[in-house]
């Protein structure tokens, strides 16, 4: 079986009827309020912040690796919505500071030390940009969020990579992938460590004992896509077809499992390329790939570089499926984490769609054989792909009932009308967010057809869509 990204552990699915969330006051005119702790997401209501929209995050930490220790500083530029007496970022660390436009403002913790409170000098006005500074020092290690225990080290490495959940462990954020931003790091560690990020490499500032690396990316993206990682790797670069890619793999792995992350990691470009086939221009200015000797259990799609465990060098499926989550997922983010099914179940197709162009064997015939395998009685079945919640949100029926169903839409309305659909919704929500809802509105658009009952039975009952034409299936 095809190792495909899952979060392992148990999620603590939060529902907004055990938390109390404090909700925006009725807006008055003239009278400044506070902004509600959460942008109202029915899995995670205290995910994102009311009130704030940020344009971008400059990101100075400094990393102790032997210590496991974090400290830094976070300049979010952020747009007040709403005229604000106080905000929220999402941010687990402990805070010694924040200054907002440069003077000192008040702060809190609240909601078990998820929410930082933050309560400026002087009120905020609806329109208006502004530059909050937090600094920080503390162990990422200590704190966990909605059941998630997301940092990921050694005395030697570390990575940051999880989701739905990352941000909040190293950087203060408005954490929903509803709200993109400029993603700028730079990390400093000790002398003879590398540090690789999200985007390209700006510079590196040697000094005496330290090195500091400096990252960005140009195009924004939802906060738990950015990473970064730190330790001692390979480093690998070049250009393929005028696209720029930098990938890594970690030398703390032995020495046969680095000449495997290796070729597995430097497939990227090519990867890309066939891609590019049937889904477009690939949507950012670099891409690249780091392996990890981390024990993650899973990969993920960070933006422009995903991060992969050691898996030797044939996984290439897994390095299809993370590098279509570069176009679903990442270019295009979900409205609300309940449209999951529009990141897994697209790059799931695409590991197919890849197979079908490579191996032989017909997505048709996988959709197929995937069907006669799963029992009706199957909790395969019980799960409802359009909405899964918040505890399935990674179950198996996402990435699978979700492929199975793009492949008999496919089935339905014939291969060229699908690629039509596929490309138009590319197209339609580049660099933005995207429901389920509007991607069954654009299929039937596309397509002219009545797909409603089709995507009922795929996408919203927790039952076997029936074996007709209708559902794609005859």
């Amino acid at each position: 079986m095809t190792l495909k990204r899952r979060v392992t552990r148990a999620l603590g699915a939060l529902t907004a009827s055990a938390l109390l969330i404090p909700a925006a006051a009725p807006a008055q005119a003239g009278v400044p309020v506070d902004g509600a702790s959460g942008v109202g997401d029915a899995y995670w209501p205290l995910d994102g912040n009311g009130g704030i929209d940020v344009t971008a995050y400059r990101i100075d930490n400094r990393y102790d690796l032997a210590k496991k220790r974090l400290a830094g500083s976070t300049t979010v530029e952020l747009t007040a919505t709403e005229d604000l007496h106080s905000f929220s970022l999402d941010f687990l660390l402990r805070v010694s500071r924040v200054q907002v436009d440069g003077a000192d403002a008040s702060y809190t913790k609240t909601d078990g030390g998820h929410e930082l409170r933050i309560t400026p000098a002087t009120p905020l006005v609806a329109g208006t940009s502004h530059d909050v500074e937090v600094t920080y020092a503390d162990k990422p290690s200590r704190y966990s969020y909605a059941g998630e225990s997301n940092w990921l080290a050694s005395s030697s490495e570390v990575v940051a990579m999880n989701e739905p959940h990352m941000a909040p462990w190293w950087f203060p954020a408005n954490d929903h992938p509803s709200d993109k931003a400029i993603v700028d790091v730079r990390t400093t560690v000790p002398h003879g460590r590398e540090v690789i990020s999200n985007g390209e490499l700006k510079g590196r500032d040697v000094g005496k004992r330290t090195t500091t690396w400096h990252w960005r990316a140009d195009e924004p993206m939802a906060p738990y896509l950015a990473f970064f990682a730190a330790g001692d790797f390979a480093v690998a670069k070049g250009k393929h077809d005028g696209l720029p890619w930098l990938v890594a793999v970690s030398q703390a792995l032995p020495g046969a499992d680095q000449r495997a992350s290796m070729r597995l990691m430097r497939k990227t470009p090519r990867v890309i390329s066939g891609l590019e086939k049937d889904l477009g221009a690939y949507p950012f200015s670099v891409v690249g790939g780091l392996t990890t000797s981390l024990d993650v259990g899973f990969a993920l799609e960070n933006q422009t570089r995903p991060t992969y465990p050691a898996v030797g060098g044939n996984a290439t499926s897994l390095i299809v499926h993370e590098l279509a989550h570069q176009w679903f997922g990442d270019d295009i983010a979900v409205q609300s984490w309940r449209d999951i099914w529009l990141n897994e179940g697209f790059a799931t197709f695409m590991e197919w769609r890849w197979t079908e162009q490579h191996d032989g064997r017909s997505a048709a015939a996988t959709l197929k054989d995937y069907y006669a395998s799963m029992d009706a009685d199957s909790s395969f079945w019980k799960v409802q792909v359009a909405d899964p919640g918040a505890d399935k949100v990674f179950d198996s029926a996402v990435y699978g009932r979700g492929s199975m169903a793009l492949q008999a839409l496919r089935n339905r309305v014939g291969d060229a009308t699908f690629w039509k659909i596929i490309r138009t919704w590319i197209r339609e929500q580049r660099g933005g967010n995207g429901s389920n809802e509007e991607f069954e509105a654009t299929a039937t658009r596309v397509s002219g057809v009545d797909l409603s009952g089709f995507f009922t039975a795929w996408l919203h009952t927790p039952s076997k869509p029936a074996r007709t034409a209708d559902n794609g299936l005859a």
